[in-house]
């Protein structure tokens, strides 16, 4: 319910008004000079302020400054007699969200309040998703630190400042959404919105109008003007997730945005200039869809001024150990008893490091999250973790090539040899990481890629 604070020396005047408002649902809060009506939104959630023009001492101009300094966003609605209405319209001009002729229908009155207060609501909303978005995605948030990973830390860093195009590339869940994010808020955009569009969740003609917006009787169901996410992203940043999925048709008019920073609403005729920083990203090889004829050269081109690739989990299993304690101090709260989970079973560990993880990152936060609600106990035990990602662990870690015919010793050193192998892959052929996998000494590790001559010739 919304709150909405009256200003006007007379008294009565305000408890008039604060029952004819109260009567259509609103809660009210009552001042009768400027200084009682900053004391009292000091000190209280307000929703909108409607004031006097003329009051002895701090008048409703003086007020209305005092309000902009503290809130810019809080509606004021300014109450003035008819021949006041210049300084009504100097009000406007200095932020007030409307004004109304004294004596006024109660009708109109209760217009006015209802959409200053409905207006300030989505406000509010979007500073807490902006709030949330920014303590999940903020920069420091992105977990990594493989190589590959600082290499991309390296990029947010250096391009976050400009206005560049971006184009990031990589497997679902490996985190383009949080680059994005980061590539934002460390830029100097980020007090301007931050708008995502799935480019493959919605129909062609259905997101042509979420990006452009469309006209009043555009087409059936059109009954008012919408803006689209350019208009919305107007001085931040426009994400653009799986670009690749486009229609040859909305890649042309993308094309032109890039080009002239003027879109049309569909329906419409009238170029509307929009200043945003375009960030796109695709789980595809663009390079490889224009090759196919999937995807416009120029586009492309348009698109790739500044190209970050994720690397997938898989070649990053340095960043498996910090992921897993950052996710379950994330999950932490969701455990419904027993002691706070502190870390995984070694065998876990093993397991994770084995695992070829084809759902990347968001895999991997979504079998940590299970596994924190559902252990009995401080440390995570492979038991704990769902029985499908067991299963497919399981069916990735195999042991092939072994003759039919083999004999122990032969099968023994075989498995030795191809776990051996695996490991110094999955190490990048990193030996002190490699021993850690197998869970034996470097020195020991040496002794058998000695014993099975494992050196130059097994690298790629």
């Amino acid at each position: 319910m919304e709150t909405i604070l009256i200003v006007d020396d007379e008294r009565n005047y305000t408890l008039i008004l604060a029952a004819v408002l109260e009567d259509v649902g609103f809660e009210t809060l009552t001042a009768n000079s400027g200084a009682e009506a900053l004391d009292t939104l000091a000190q209280s959630d307000v929703d909108l302020v409607l004031t006097d023009m003329k009051m002895p001492g701090m008048d409703g101009i003086e007020l209305l400054a005092r309000i902009k300094q503290t809130d810019a966003d809080l509606p004021v609605i300014m109450m003035t007699a008819h021949g006041s209405v210049e300084k009504a319209v100097e009000a406007m001009q200095k932020g007030a969200y409307n004004y109304i002729l004294k004596p006024f229908d109660n009708e109109q009155l209760v217009l006015y309040a209802k959409k200053a207060a409905s207006m300030y609501q989505v406000v509010k909303e979007n500073r807490q998703l902006r709030s949330t978005v920014e303590n999940r995605y903020s920069f420091h948030n992105i977990i990594g630190k493989s190589k590959a990973m600082q290499d991309v830390f390296g990029m947010i860093r250096k391009v976050a400042p400009a206005s560049a195009t971006v184009l990031i590339e990589g497997a679902s869940g490996t985190g383009k959404e949080l680059v994005a994010s980061a590539l934002h808020f460390n830029s100097p955009r980020k007090d301007k919105p931050f708008v995502a569009v799935n480019c493959s969740a919605l129909a062609e003609t259905l997101l042509e109008s979420e990006l452009f917006g469309h006209e009043k009787g555009a087409f059936t169901g059109a009954v008012s003007m919408k803006k689209g996410r350019f208009e919305i992203a107007d001085g931040g940043t426009l994400f653009l997730d799986e670009i690749g999925e486009l229609s040859a048709g909305l890649q042309v008019k993308l094309l032109r945005v890039l080009q002239e920073r003027v879109i049309e609403r569909v329906g419409g005729t009238k170029p509307i200039p929009v200043n945003i920083r375009l960030v796109a990203a695709t789980n595809k090889s663009l390079k490889s869809e224009v090759a196919a004829g999937n995807f416009r050269e120029d586009l492309f081109y348009r698109l790739n001024v500044v190209p970050i690739t994720l690397p997938p989990l898989r070649e990053r299993l340095e960043d498996i150990r910090p992921l897993v304690h950052h996710f379950i101090a994330k999950y932490q709260d969701e455990r419904s008893a027993g002691a706070p989970v502190t870390g995984i079973d070694r065998e876990v560990e093993r397991l994770f490091y084995e695992y070829d993880w084809p759902g990347n990152v968001r895999e991997l936060e979504n079998v940590i999250e299970r596994a924190v609600v559902m252990s009995p106990e401080a440390i995570v035990q492979v038991s704990d973790l769902p029985k499908d990602f067991i299963d497919n662990a399981h069916s990735t870690l195999h042991m092939d090539g072994i003759p039919v015919d083999a004999n122990l010793y032969d099968t023994l050193a075989l498995v030795e040899k191809n776990m051996i192998v695996r490991a110094l892959k999955k190490a990048n052929y990193v030996q002190t990481h490699a021993a850690e996998l197998l869970g034996i000494g470097k020195s020991g590790l040496n002794q058998k890629i000695k014993k099975y001559k494992l050196f130059e010739k097994n690298k790629p």
